[in-house]
């Protein structure tokens, strides 16, 4: 029996590239094809995404006619809830052994594998997504081990299938160990670390491929099974480059956008007064996000960098305007950091290169670093250095740790590197833009955030 493979990972909503890749896939297709999917498909820094709750991403993969997916990292980003809604909608299998809610119970709507049917072979379909260590709790998931759960998973299904295949969403090199730990599985469809192979390769007798990332490239599998073996026929990595973009995919995007503007455009409310924003001067935006992540985590002070938003907002707030002036996926996020680590961020924050470096990072998805914004904290200086720093009134101390309000990307220490020296993280599943929106109809929060945090010594040009 013969079987040819069509996959994709890693697409992050690149869907117009995607759109290239659906004429390839519509080129190749027959009824003895299996069309899958590595995960990281629909990402939500997709305005078509964000609009209607994932399900321009259902619609787009239905008329690709994908038979199942395995659920990635980004699949998570926004909310359990927004994934449940999506996998209880979606006529292809969202697929994952070891991810469960916080509470471990199972997410409506996926499934630990499923069976498929092509040529009378019996397929096994199960997939792995990956742990996130840390930010499990604040996304309000649970991620087993996945090694125990593919076997475990394998095990429940033995004697019913002709053929497995693994989704995995952990990486090429996790995977490559898998080969020789569970020879039951026969293909690796590769995900998350975004490698890209010329043409499938074998390990430990395991087919396994990986088609790069952004709808790029589109892999192909073609195998015979008889009598309990594979073997593999032929495999290659095919570029969209060139190929032209299918109308159907287009005229779906076109018309999920337009209702996701019509949808995020409804003002949420009015703003009492404007919040300007600068990159490099103290702004009340950055201001409030500051406070608000403060009074949110209940810190010693809140701690952000102007480059999160990118622009102010006037008048009022949309869901729209919010995803256009922030669009960063950040989280709030807390930690405990020494004075003298807090310290020298905030030196550095003082040189305007530095708040105009670039802000490339993790999640980061604005142009420069920003200057530093402070809640509960007050810097005095001149125009080459601090000369005092007082948290709640009291002068810093370089060796406590205090409690810091911030977002993960400042965690990391993307763009000021003395506060990755911090400990004891903890994350929510919130965004930032999140807290502009619960906060920037708090009036006592709008009257705070214009009140100046830097203070410029009057000695500064002596």
């Amino acid at each position: 029996m013969k079987l040819r493979i069509l996959h994709t990972n890693d697409v992050h909503s690149n869907y117009e590239t995607f759109a290239r890749a659906v004429t390839l896939i519509k080129e190749l297709k027959d009824a003895n094809t299996l069309l899958l999917d590595g995960g990281d498909f629909a990402d939500f820094k997709s305005i078509e995404l964000q609009g209607t709750r994932g399900t321009a991403a259902l619609e787009l993969l239905e008329e690709a006619g994908y038979d199942a997916l395995t659920i990635g990292n980004n699949e998570m980003f926004n909310g359990i809830e927004t994934l449940e809604h999506m996998a209880t909608n979606s006529t292809i299998p969202f697929i994952s052994n070891n991810l469960v809610k916080k509470d471990q119970i199972g997410i409506q709507g996926v499934v630990r594998s499923t069976i498929l049917i092509k040529n009378g072979m019996r397929i096994l379909i199960t997939g792995s997504s990956p742990d996130l260590g840390v930010f499990n709790d604040g996304l309000g998931i649970h991620v087993y081990e996945y090694k125990k759960m593919i076997e475990e998973e394998i095990g429940r299904n033995k004697g019913n299938y002709d053929l497995c295949i693994l989704l995995s969403h952990i990486g090429t090199e996790a995977d490559e160990l898998l080969t020789a730990a569970i020879p039951e599985i026969d293909i690796i469809i590769s995900a998350h670390d975004h490698q890209l192979y010329p043409k499938a390769k074998i390990a430990n007798s395991v087919i396994m491929n990986s088609a790069g990332n952004y709808a790029e490239h589109v892999g192909v599998i073609e195998l015979e099974a008889a009598n309990g073996q594979v073997t593999l026929i032929h495999s290659e990595t095919l570029s969209t480059r060139d190929v032209p973009m299918d109308l159907q995919i287009l005229e779906i995007l076109k018309q999920n956008k337009a209702k996701a503007i019509a949808a995020l455009s409804k003002p949420l409310y009015k703003l009492d007064q404007p919040l300007w924003h600068d990159v490099i001067e103290e702004n009340p935006i950055a201001n409030l996000v500051a406070d608000g992540l403060r009074d949110m985590m209940q810190c010693h002070i809140g701690l952000i960098n102007s480059g999160i938003v990118n622009a102010g907002a006037f008048d009022f707030l949309s869901h729209k305007k919010l995803i256009e002036i922030c669009p960063s996926p950040l989280n709030p996020t807390s930690f405990e950091l020494q004075g003298k680590d807090l310290k020298e961020a905030i030196e550095q924050s003082l040189d305007a290169q530095v708040c105009l470096s670039d802000g490339r990072g993790p999640g980061f998805r604005g142009k420069f670093a920003g200057k530093l914004h402070v809640s509960g904290a007050e810097v005095v200086h001149d125009s080459k250095s601090v000369q005092e720093i007082w948290i709640n009134g009291e002068p810093i101390e370089e060796n406590r740790w205090y409690t810091v309000a911030s977002s993960d990307y400042l965690q990391r220490g993307s763009g000021y590197p003395s506060l990755a020296n911090n400990r004891n993280a903890s994350y929510r599943a919130e965004e930032i833009r999140d807290v502009i929106q619960m906060y920037g109809d708090k009036k006592e929060f709008l009257d705070m955030a214009t009140e100046k945090r830097w203070r410029v010594t009057l000695n500064t040009y002596a």
